[in-house]
């Protein structure tokens, strides 16, 4: 795992022969604000997948040492309890300065763990509150975790989380305030409802039979995001969690909605790799032409647009 996640050797030899073993695990995203609880949740639903004798990996994915490059968070504290069980493999990794609120490797790191046997793989993010958008193309089933009292529903608002939430999680439920968290964001995912509800709507007489069963459809095709409640460090509310996820998975699997989440998820996830390789092999063929080019811009010799073309033009000749 060290080569793929470090990308070295023949990690993508690799990754290909691991291919035919991949595609049985549930991806659960779990991103959020700082302090909302995100690594005790985790470790409250490795506990209870592995209550149904069901193999469990872990990818937590933290900031990165401005020192070292390593995991800030690597120990994974809330986590140790589950430290020494067979079944499951947790993974710290750094971002690496990687924009999204996941590092560069953190796919490929999923797939091995899904290769090796995982029935659900668990991808906690950094949490930066505004980079979270990656995990939602990872992701079957991304849970956005709020605590009340953080302004957290502000934040969703300005970030828009709930186009990449599948669930709403207001986790450390037994604060005040939380009920009010809950109804705020309830109203968002309504809103939200009627808008969409509002899109398919087109005015005039002819057209009006039409429109009601174009509705119909898209109702039934819809997944209307459920707002819970948990306080993880009790475990409370963390069943009615599983049965909320285990629906969105039925969902995916049986709704046309659904249908295209899957095929749009497999287009970005090829489209991702392939950014990845034509990026490496453009940094490769340019060589040493890229600091030369970085040292005229600084002196003002260049400007940086100018410079990038030049750069695009000698790796298109290489």
């Amino acid at each position: 795992m060290r080569d793929i996640d470090d990308r070295a050797g023949d990690w993508l030899g690799a990754l290909a022969d691991l291919h035919p073993h991949t595609g049985r695990a549930w991806i659960i995203g779990v991103t959020g604000n700082p302090g909302a609880g995100k690594s005790t949740l985790t470790d409250q639903l490795i506990g209870h997948y592995r209550k149904q004798g069901l193999r469990v990996g872990v990818v937590a994915v933290d900031p990165s040492s401005p020192f070292t490059g390593g995991a800030i968070l690597g120990d994974r504290i809330r986590m140790q309890r589950h430290a020494l069980d067979a079944e499951v493999f947790i993974r710290s990794m750094a971002t690496r300065g990687q924009l999204g609120g996941l590092s560069r490797s953190t796919a490929d790191v999923v797939r091995v763990l899904d290769a090796w046997g995982a029935a659900v793989v668990i991808v906690e993010t950094v949490g930066v509150g505004q980079d979270e958008l990656e995990i939602a193309r990872l992701a079957h089933s991304t849970l956005v975790v709020m605590a009340p009292g953080m302004g957290d529903e502000v934040q969703a608002i300005k970030a828009g989380i709930l186009e990449i939430a599948d669930l709403f999680v207001v986790n450390k439920a037994d604060r005040e305030g939380a009920d009010a968290t809950v109804r705020d964001l309830e109203m968002m995912v309504g809103m939200s409802h009627e808008l969409f509800h509002a899109g398919s709507h087109s005015f005039g007489h002819h057209g009006a039979q039409l429109d009601r069963e174009a509705e119909r459809r898209a109702s039934a095709d819809e997944w209307f995001i459920p707002v819970l409640k948990t306080v993880a460090a009790r475990g409370e509310g963390v069943a009615a969690l599983l049965e909320a996820i285990a629906k969105h998975r039925a969902w995916l699997g049986q709704t046309r909605a659904g249908e295209e989440r899957r095929a749009s998820r497999a287009r970005d996830e090829l489209r991702l790799v392939f950014r990845d390789l034509l990026v490496e092999d453009a940094m490769a063929k340019v060589g040493d032409a890229l600091e030369s080019a970085a040292e005229r811009v600084l002196a003002r010799e260049f400007d940086p647009y100018r410079a990038a073309r030049e750069l695009l033009a000698r790796y298109r000749s290489a």
